[in-house]
């Protein structure tokens, strides 16, 4: 009689490990079709953008229907991107303007987060709290206080006028902050006992630890800098300081009474490419950055 009872409950083990493995497969197959579904909708931008680029002129303007492939693709569009318009100055006046945005707003940010983080002044909580309450002011809103400024210091077409507007950012610091604050507070006080100062403990401790938070910011800076399009058109309209986004939009000129909308792709293509390989490579290092700066504890 045990003997029956035993098998009894090995089947109904069997059984129940077989739905369970069944219902496991159903879930992934689902899964995985959603996530492909999403992967399809996500980069579906992406080929069209580059299906465009290598269409011609003339062949995408003859199309009343949109079509998802070609037989006749050609680069023309990418010669054109770089011989009608200076897209190469343009890429270089880009990497100045990011280099130095980023880098300024790097040393502005760690500084910042540092003091309120670890130092203790007369009304740092409310001055942080009014500092947290900018971020309910959209950028577009201060963009006329900021040219009116920039205009008045003689600042248009220029360097200064494109950089320092953008070397602030209160989100950037208060992720910064957040993360030095997951650092005892017992390792500050000793390296104060051995005399450390306070540029050097952050210079050799705070900013090693939290590396990847500081790397995070780099990144999100430097590719928010490349993308910038309402303040450098609004300030620059001397070619000798356009960026990439005054170029795509001389592009869009260039189509004999029609929008070159093959050209203007084809530098969008270009322009995108740095920024997609920068992610690519640093994606970890991006997520890592934004989970540890808004965990605490």
């Amino acid at each position: 009689m045990s003997n029956i009872t035993s098998a009894t409950k090995q089947n109904e083990y069997q059984s129940l490990e077989k739905k369970s493995k069944v219902s496991s497969a159903v879930t992934a197959v689902l899964k995985y079709a959603l996530l492909t579904l999403w992967a399809l909708i996500v980069l579906f931008p992406f080929y069209w953008m580059i299906l465009t680029s290598v269409k011609s002129y003339s062949a995408y303007n003859s199309e009343y229907v949109p079509k998802f492939f070609t037989l006749s693709p050609t680069l023309a569009n990418y010669r054109s991107a770089f011989s009608e318009v200076h897209l190469t100055r343009y890429f270089y006046n880009t990497f100045i303007f990011t280099v130095f945005t980023t880098v300024i707003m790097l040393v502005i940010t760690i500084l910042a987060a540092y003091a309120f983080a670890m130092l203790d002044f007369k009304g740092k909580n409310l001055t942080f709290a009014l500092f947290l309450s900018l971020m309910m002011i959209p950028n577009e809103l201060v963009v006329i206080t900021n040219y009116v400024t920039v205009t008045n210091l003689h600042w248009r077409n220029s360097f200064p006028g494109l950089i320092l507007p953008s070397v602030a950012s209160v989100f950037y610091i208060y992720l910064l902050k957040e993360n030095f604050e997951q650092i005892p507070k017992e390792l500050y006080k000793a390296a104060k006992v051995d005399g450390t100062s306070d540029l050097k403990y952050l210079l050799k401790v705070l900013v090693p630890i939290c590396r990847p938070t500081v790397i995070t910011i780099v990144i999100l800076k430097a590719i928010e800098c490349w993308n910038a399009y309402v303040w450098p058109r609004l300030i620059t309209d001397d070619s000798a300081y356009f960026l990439v986004s005054n170029g795509i939009q001389e592009l869009r000129e260039t189509g004999f009474g029609r929008e070159n909308i093959p050209a203007m792709m084809a530098a969008v293509v270009v322009i995108s490419l740095p920024l997609m390989i920068v992610f690519l490579l640093f994606r970890r290092k991006i997520m890592e950055g934004v989970v540890r700066g808004g965990t605490k504890g």
